[in-house]
């Protein structure tokens, strides 16, 4: 069973920053994103990362957010940049299970595996 755990929420003003981790135990060469729900809302894949390292994001955070990963210790991470109040919600770490070329950003439901979530709150 794939375990993903991530850390690094929190609340902050609009305009800061946060950065969140994701520990897996699995290879995170597999095709992982961070997927957030805001209340009231559905999930909304926000950034995706690739088996070849190619990202994609959402409209709505591109150019202030970015993923990376470290193969290295199998860590994930998003760092966000310049909030908005809009950007507050639950924000999930998921993987597909396997390795994908392409697509690096897919439909939140097509992820097989999930953490538990970490909350950010932006307030103005």
């Amino acid at each position: 069973q794939v375990q993903l755990v991530e850390s690094g929420g929190g609340s902050v003003q609009a305009g800061g920053s946060l950065r969140l981790s994701c520990a897996v135990s699995e290879s995170n060469r597999n095709c992982m994103a961070w997927v957030r729900q805001a209340p009231g809302d559905e999930r909304e894949g926000v950034a995706g990362i690739a088996s070849d390292g190619s990202v994609g994001y959402a409209d709505s955070v591109r150019g202030r957010f970015t993923i990376s990963k470290n193969n290295a210790d199998n860590t994930l991470y998003l760092r966000m940049n310049n909030l908005k109040r809009e950007d507050t919600g639950m924000y999930y770490c998921a993987s597909l299970g396997t390795t994908c070329w392409y697509n690096p950003l897919r439909p939140s439901q097509q992820y097989t595996y999930w953490g538990r979530g970490n909350e950010v709150t932006v307030s103005s």
